[in-house]
């Protein structure tokens, strides 16, 4: 497939870089105001650095705009004339809504909505997906370029705001944990780095556990806790202090935000 990515920070360069190593293109067009930081790309087979958003959309089949909420606008309204039906639009842009897109390019086009998080830059990041109805039979060629940088799922739009809370917002709510952890290993005597080392190895090998045994958490926990044990004092004493309500309203108090910030 010919593919464009309109905008190359962080995010599109991540996308770009997955393309890459999977060589899953025919031709790509990366576009941006500013191509300075793309000089590595330039001599990439079948790879185009460009600051021309026109020229990347007429020789691609799916464009990707990457760019952030205040700029999709006017990029958008830019090179809505040449973009066609036969086209796959794909915006990464957070909170930018479907109705949004169409608004400016037209409800006969294939628009596709995906959040993924910051994982994406190594790979692993949960990527949501949702589409209008003109896009429903598009979706899968997003899963197979998202896939490859970590792991997709199909939504219907009206769980974006919310998955953009477990899933981004997300990333910030596990690193604040594996830090107190730290913190704590600290406390018991363990060097800084060594402390880091352990809770965020241990924070992996728990979510690899629930990924690969596909067992409920509370599955494992049983696993490690033993009667009268140190895991299940420290358990209970977490508990007392509030520790999974803290996270529920975290995650809900998030969740209102998100809510609010569209609205305005």
């Amino acid at each position: 497939m010919k593919i464009a990515i309109i905008g190359t920070g962080n995010l599109g360069s991540s996308v770009a870089k997955g393309l890459i190593k999977n060589n899953n293109f025919t031709s790509l067009y990366l576009s941006d105001k500013n191509t300075a930081h793309l000089e590595a790309y330039k001599n990439i087979e079948n790879v185009t650095v460009t600051t021309d958003n026109v020229m990347a959309v007429k020789n691609s089949e799916m464009v990707i705009f990457a760019l952030q909420p205040k700029h999709i606008n006017g990029v958008l309204e830019n090179v809505a004339s040449v973009i066609t039906g036969n086209h796959v639009v794909i915006s990464v842009a957070a909170g930018v809504d479907l109705a949004r897109i169409e608004g400016i390019i037209g409800v006969d086009k294939n628009i596709i909505r995906v959040m993924p998080n910051t994982a994406i830059s190594i790979g692993k990041s949960m990527t949501c997906i949702s589409a209008n109805n003109k896009a429903q039979d598009k979706v899968a060629i997003a899963q197979e370029i998202f896939n490859q940088l970590g792991v997709t799922m199909v939504i219907p739009e009206e769980l974006v705001q919310a998955a953009t809370v477990i899933c981004a917002s997300g990333i910030a709510f596990w690193m604040r944990l594996v830090r107190a952890t730290t913190q704590g290993a600290i406390q018991l005597g363990f060097e800084a780095e060594q402390a880091h080392e352990l809770a965020t190895q241990t924070c992996f090998g728990a979510a690899s556990l629930l990924i690969e045994s596909g067992r409920h958490p509370e599955q494992e926990i049983d696993r490690v806790t033993t009667p009268s044990g140190c895991t299940i004092e420290g358990l209970n004493a977490m508990e007392h202090q509030g520790l999974s309500s803290a996270l529920i309203q975290g995650i809900v108090a998030s969740f209102e935000k998100i809510n609010q910030i569209k609205k305005n």
